[in-house]
């Protein structure tokens, strides 16, 4: 899981599990070359689970990862989902700022140290 390559990640679910109606695939492209991108796919009728959560490193700092994890909420929103999941790393500090700056719930003590934590597990509801 975390410490493989992206590729593992990737190869490890169906396409169709990225594609409607279960999940869904967000690619943001400027001049047709990819610059961010992100997933989700269904975790149960009510939850998806967003995957992925990737920005070009040219493109980083410009709030692309918030912009495709904002249009990720929307989409499950939009075909009636109310929470999502999401898990990221013990080496991306980035994606922990953002998920709480973004109204995610740890579900680990984000007093302890990175490494010892590991998997670093969030929810959020998306019920307005």
């Amino acid at each position: 899981m975390f410490g493989e390559p992206a590729s593992a990640e990737i190869h490890r679910y169906p396409a169709e599990a990225f594609t409607a109606p279960s999940g869904t695939f967000l690619l943001l492209l400027r001049e047709g070359v990819a610059i961010a991108a992100g997933a989700f796919m269904t975790i149960d009728e009510t939850t998806v689970e967003i995957k992925r959560v990737w920005t070009h490193p040219d493109h980083r700092g410009h709030g692309l990862a918030r912009l495709v994890l904002a249009e990720l909420e929307a989409e499950a929103v939009r075909r009636g989902f109310s929470e999502v999941v999401l898990s990221t790393g013990p080496r991306q500090p980035e994606a922990v700022r953002l998920y709480l700056a973004t109204g995610y719930t740890p579900l680990f003590d984000p007093s302890l140290d990175a490494e010892t934590i590991v998997i670093h597990t969030f929810r959020k509801s998306l019920a307005p």
